[in-house]
């Protein structure tokens, strides 16, 4: 049987199982049901859009979005959101997915912390960054209708989510610092971590080896 939740059905197919027994595995109670959310705030998003969505790769994108940042999934030397891409894309080779759906999903996974381009790819794509901008930004939020939201956040409850997500993005950046830079993470480790020198773009061009 079909679950629907605020409207919006969960494909009820073997990769889908697999890929929620999978996450729900690997991460804890925030990142799971943050990620649910980000699915269904996705696609209700999507649905004021007027998109047309592929939602078994919605769902995998958002699913997959943030397991970088768990110990299972997280490297020392990439961004988390590359380390999650990689995540879903073996995940879904394993599973036999056409490379081009497996293209699609690692760049939705990839890109959801680069405001600014998402929204004008794949349907797929623009919407686990609006999903995540809806449930960790606010973005998106005045739009949707008050019982919608009430019926997400009970299916998947948020409790003293701001602080706990902040404490995520921390934790799984502080030993790689140097993958923040020109991302969202940067403001993270500013604002959490006292020793963190953020790396400046016009220094990196001032000091760089050509001669002037």
């Amino acid at each position: 049987m079909t679950e629907v939740i605020a409207g919006i059905p969960v494909p009820d197919t073997r990769l889908v199982a697999e890929a929620t027994a999978f996450v729900r595995d690997a991460t804890n109670d925030l990142l799971f049901h943050h990620s649910r959310r980000v699915y269904l705030f996705g696609a209700l998003q999507g649905q004021r859009r007027g998109l047309d969505v592929d939602l078994e790769q919605l769902y995998v994108g958002a699913m997959f979005h943030d397991l970088g940042l768990t110990d299972a999934h997280g490297t020392d030397h990439l961004r988390f959101e590359v380390d999650g891409a990689n995540a879903a894309r073996d995940f879904l080779r394993s599973h036999g997915v056409p490379e081009e759906k497996v293209t699609n999903v690692w760049t939705a996974v990839a890109l959801h912390t680069t405001p600014g381009i998402p929204e004008f790819l794949s349907p797929e794509i623009a919407l686990v960054t609006a999903g995540v901008e809806t449930d960790v930004l606010g973005i998106g939020y005045q739009d949707l209708d008050p019982d919608v939201l009430q019926a997400v956040t009970d299916a998947h409850p948020r409790p003293d989510f701001k602080r706990q997500i902040l404490e995520a993005f921390r934790d799984g950046n502080v030993h790689r610092p140097g993958t923040t830079f020109g991302n969202v993470n940067a403001d993270v480790l500013t604002h959490f971590c006292p020793d963190f020198n953020r790396t400046d773009f016009v220094d990196i061009i001032r000091t760089s080896s050509w001669p002037e």
